[in-house]
């Protein structure tokens, strides 16, 4: 499979058959900064990774940022006995969250975004830049380190590069994609 989705690409639409929290979302609305945050009711990461996120959103909400929790691969017999599952997963890590918690079923949300990403666990975090490109791929550990670099739009111009260089120097496999800017800019993978 021929990856699609890296640093500065289109963020795919927002697809999903319900929305467990929160107001439905179609579009990203521009001006906006949203963090994905894709999750599982089995991964023992996840509920911190999440809440972590949440609070984020508290944080910088007044600066346009808005987290979703996103379930895309949760396996159950229905639909219906996942939808359930998740819910009560929620309700355990986020009794009183305000983010949005989208459900997705159809594998559509896994496809265009962790499949064409090439992402294959969670948690996992995308942040969707106020243009509507995406500016982060990663683990949910450095969106407090990178968050404010993308508000104040420095992250693009000054950090992209140097963040892409030192995951290279420690051996780790960057969440960049053929044809992407890292190629561009000659970063190893």
């Amino acid at each position: 499979m021929t990856s699609g989705l890296g640093i500065d690409s289109r963020a795919p639409s927002i697809n999903v058959q319900h929305w467990l929290r929160g107001d439905p979302l179609s579009n990203f609305q521009p001006g906006k900064i949203y963090i994905l945050e894709f999750f599982s009711t089995t991964c023992s990461g996840c509920g911190p990774a999440l809440s972590d996120a949440a609070q984020l959103q508290e944080e910088f909400s007044d600066m346009g940022v808005e987290v979703i929790g996103v379930a895309a691969n949760e396996e159950a017999a229905t639909a219906d006995e996942a939808r359930a599952q998740v819910d009560a997963w929620v309700t355990k890590w986020l009794p009183n969250t305000n983010i949005r918690i989208a459900f997705d079923h159809s594998g559509e949300m896994a496809k265009h975004w962790l499949d064409a990403s090439l992402t294959f666990h969670v948690p996992q975090a995308f942040i969707v830049d106020r243009d509507g490109s995406i500016a982060f791929i990663e683990d949910s550990n450095s969106l407090e380190d990178v968050l404010p670099k993308v508000i104040d739009g420095s992250w693009r111009e000054n950090f992209v590069t140097a963040y892409k260089y030192e995951r290279c120097v420690a051996g780790e496999r960057l969440p960049m994609n053929a044809g992407s800017r890292s190629e561009k800019l000659g970063v190893m993978r």
